[in-house]
This record gives structure tokens, C-alpha cells and sequence, in this order.
């Protein structure tokens, strides 16, 4: 328990982003998935998918290289069509 009104409100604070943070990383899983387990992945949802990654990665959700990563190998698979 915290000691001090502004370690309570920090606190609170840390478990509100977690929730969010931890949202937005289910949200990146499930559009990767939906990509992955289709025969042909629309070319909309792999464009959604790469903004979402930016985006996470510009709020430091993911790390940026992670999200390079994930966007390179979405594009490889985006010139393979």
C-alpha cells in the first residue's frame, strides 16, 4: 500500500495504462492473427495493421525495432501477393 496521497495516485495511474498498454498489445495480437491464419490477407488490414504497430511503437507500447520488424515482415509478405 502506498505511503504517500501521490504514491496512491501514481499507483492508480500505472495500472490505468497497464490496462490500456496491455489493450492495445491484445489488439496488435489479434489483427496479426487475422492476417496470418487468412489464405489471402486483404491489403486494407495489412495497412491497418502496420499503422497500428506505428503507433503502438510511438507510444512506446512495443519497441520500435520490434514493430520494424513486424512491419517488414508484413511487407514481405504483402510483395508476395
Amino acid at each position: 500500500m502506498a505511503n504517500t496521497k501521490s504514491a496512491a495516485k501514481r499507483s492508480r495511474q500505472s495500472l490505468a495504462r497497464a490496462n490500456q498498454n496491455r489493450s492495445v498489445r491484445t489488439r496488435l495480437r489479434t489483427l496479426q492473427r487475422r492476417i496470418r491464419g487468412g489464405a489471402k490477407p486483404d491489403v486494407e488490414q495489412i495497412r491497418g495493421l502496420i499503422s497500428a504497430l506505428d503507433k503502438a511503437a510511438k507510444r512506446g507500447i512495443i519497441h520500435r525495432n520490434a514493430a520494424d520488424r513486424r512491419k517488414a515482415r508484413l511487407n514481405r509478405r504483402l510483395a508476395k501477393r
